[in-house]
């Protein structure tokens, strides 16, 4: 291998040809067996190019399905102007709904409806399914056996996320005055037990 076609050359010219993001393992599989690198040999080469692009209007972020060369937000209002189109603006009653989804997963449209104190359309659930941000994750053990709704891989990686840990927090929200949910409520985050059946599928 020559000085161009460096470990970490090539680690690079594969995160900025993919048009998604790439785990440690799919890094690996693009070398042959025999001169495939480790794990640890591939993370530290990540390591590496995330601080040597620290200082540049591109970073290397890591996000729930791996690592990904991305524009930093703070270029953002410029960027965005490169597209006529605009993207789309969501209600406030949609990024409740969400948000709530998001901190209080498993969690039915019964209890997203009772926090928020109003009912939930047809059209927002759809919505947030379509995009592929939110999904079924099983059913509550309970009269009707009610959809549980969770968020799904594609929401991490939109949302610029390597897990749901990296969530705001609940206080910071409430700081920015939105949304307007019960915080109080939200706290008390509801826990898969014995009254949870999941399906089990992930994305």
């Amino acid at each position: 291998m020559n000085e161009l076609c460096s470990l970490k050359n090539i680690i690079e010219a594969a995160l900025l040809a993919a048009n998604r993001p790439l785990s440690v393992d799919q890094l690996c599989n693009l070398f042959d067996k025999e001169m495939r690198p480790s794990r640890n040999q591939i993370h530290d080469v990540l390591v590496e190019l995330v601080a040597e692009w620290e200082k540049r209007a591109i970073e290397l972020k890591e996000i729930h399905s791996g690592y990904r060369f991305q524009v930093r937000q703070e270029f953002a209002p410029w960027i965005s102007r490169l597209w006529e189109e605009r993207p789309p603006r969501y209600s406030r009653a949609f990024l409740e709904t969400l948000a709530l989804i998001a901190y209080r997963q498993p969690i039915t449209r019964a209890e997203v409806e009772e926090i928020r104190g109003v009912s939930v359309s047809s059209s927002i659930m759809k919505t947030l399914q379509e995009r592929e941000w939110v999904k079924v994750l099983g059913r509550r053990e309970i009269p009707g056996r009610p959809a549980l709704y969770g968020t799904t891989r594609k929401f991490l990686d939109q949302f610029n996320l390597k897990s749901l840990d990296e969530l705001p927090s609940l206080a910071e929200i409430k700081a920015l005055g939105e949304p307007q949910i019960n915080l109080t409520q939200t706290e008390n985050k509801v826990e898969k037990g014995d009254d949870v059946a999941l399906e089990g599928a992930s994305d």
